[in-house]
């Protein structure tokens, strides 16, 4: 599994907004420019997390993009999906009967921990925490 290019620029735009702090905007051309995402695609970005709503998005010269909640309130599991889609590591671990051999697998239990456990980690992971120092 690997996470997908606009996932990661979209981490990046949380990350920069969350080090302005509270209340603060910036203009996505000045997100682009410094985190080095094409223009274009960080309009789509800013459009999928400003639905997801964690992103506010003002127009005008005053304008701009920032955070809607506090960045302990967002998680990388939240920038993720809302970009990605739900963390599924293998298609047998969301809804049974996918499978033919979902009764009778002996890998299955291993994709599912290691989904609770991937889910888990990117929950707990706040951009508080990245701002701090901490894991």
């Amino acid at each position: 599994m690997q996470i997908t290019r606009q996932a990661d620029y979209a981490v990046r735009a949380v990350t920069y907004l969350a080090r302005l702090g509270p209340d603060q905007r910036a203009a996505t051309s000045v997100i682009a420019q410094e985190q080095q995402i094409p223009p274009s695609f960080l309009a789509k970005i800013v459009s999928q997390l400003s639905v997801a709503g964690l992103l506010n998005t003002s127009r005008g010269a005053r304008g701009g993009v920032s955070l809607a909640r506090p960045p302990e309130e967002i998680t990388l599991l939240d920038v993720v999906e809302a970009i990605d889609g739900p963390i599924m590591l293998n298609e047998c671990v969301g809804e049974t009967g996918t499978c033919v051999f979902s009764d009778d697998c002996l890998v299955r239990p291993i994709w599912y921990d290691a989904q609770v456990e991937l889910v888990s980690k990117l929950k707990s992971a706040t951009f508080d925490k990245f701002l701090n120092g901490k894991k």
